[in-house]
C-alpha cells in the first residue's frame, strides 16, 4: 500500500512541471476580453456585436429562402 502512495507521489511530481504557464497571444486576448481590459474594449465589443448580428441575419435569410422554396413548391403542385 505504501508503494502505491510513493508511486502516485512520483507520478504527480513528474507531471507537475508540465503545468507551466504557456500564454499565447490568442489566450491573452481571450482573457483580456473576459476581464474587459483590452485596448479599445468598447470598439471591439461593438465589432463583435455587429459580427454576431450579421451571422443571425445570414441564418434568417437562409431560413427564409428555404420557406420560400417550400411555398413555391407547394404552389406549383
Amino acid at each position: 500500500m505504501m508503494k502505491l502512495h510513493y508511486l502516485l507521489l512520483a507520478a504527480s511530481l513528474v507531471a507537475l512541471p508540465a503545468c507551466e504557464k504557456h500564454e499565447t497571444p490568442a489566450v491573452k486576448e481571450k482573457v483580456d476580453d473576459a476581464l474587459d481590459r483590452r485596448p479599445n474594449e468598447k470598439l471591439k465589443d461593438a465589432g463583435e456585436d455587429v459580427k454576431d448580428a450579421a451571422k443571425d441575419v445570414g441564418k434568417d435569410l437562409k431560413d427564409a429562402g428555404k420557406d420560400i422554396k417550400e411555398d413555391v413548391k407547394d404552389a406549383t403542385r
